[in-house]
């Protein structure tokens, strides 16, 4: 499959397809518009009357009994990429693009820059490299310009010095103290929006595990 896009996400799935995949699916579609890198597309296959892109199935190994079946092909590569992951979200797609190439899908309240360096921190065990690597995110910490932005930027720091403080543990152990606050506490409008802003911040540094 040729593209000018450096990625392109393929699900290949029935010819009217439905239910919760193809809505998680239909949202990263959707995210996939910020990037003028990647193409997210849909492959209906039907195995009947006019056997609609049979040939297209075939040629990637894909059979109707693992239906939906999600494939990323890379510029320059000429075999595709298995999702093979159970977890089928959003989520999960878009980590799975991130982790596989170097296209970026933005997201709600995260920031492409420190979700760079968060990239280069996650895989980099040097503590002296992973210091530099925060002062760097200090250093863009001081760019951004928003107020909402600010937030972000800040949380993006706290939680690179609370990993070189407690290590990469602190990442699964702090996403579960800040939902389990969501979900237990009654909280302001201002306080929700932050803590969400917490979470969502917290999947860029999570996708390297999938």
């Amino acid at each position: 499959m040729v593209s000018k896009f450096k990625a392109t996400i393929v699900k290949f799935d029935t010819a009217y397809p439905y239910g919760a995949k193809h809505e998680e699916f239909a949202k990263l579609a959707a995210a996939g518009r910020s990037s003028k890198d990647l193409l997210v597309a849909e492959v209906g296959i039907k195995d009947y009357g006019e056997f609609e892109n049979v040939d297209l199935g075939e040629r990637f190994g894909v059979v109707k009994e693992n239906f939906p079946v999600v494939k990323l092909f890379l510029q320059g590569r000429d075999d595709p990429i298995d999702f093979d992951s159970t977890d089928y979200t959003e989520d999960s797609l878009r980590n799975f693009v991130r982790k596989n190439s170097d296209v970026y899908i933005s997201h709600e309240d995260c920031l492409e820059a420190f979700d760079r360096i968060v990239d280069k921190f996650i895989v980099e065990k040097d503590s002296k490299k992973r210091n530099a690597l925060l002062l760097e995110a200090e250093a863009e910490a001081k760019k951004v310009r928003t107020a909402e932005d600010k937030t972000s930027a800040g949380i993006y720091v706290k939680i690179l010095e609370k990993m070189l403080e407690k290590g990469d543990d602190f990442i699964a152990q702090e996403r579960s103290r800040v939902a389990g606050l969501m979900e237990k506490q009654k909280l302001t409008e201002a306080k929700k929006k932050t803590m969400q802003a917490k979470l969502n911040v917290l999947k860029s540094f999570e996708h390297h595990e999938l």
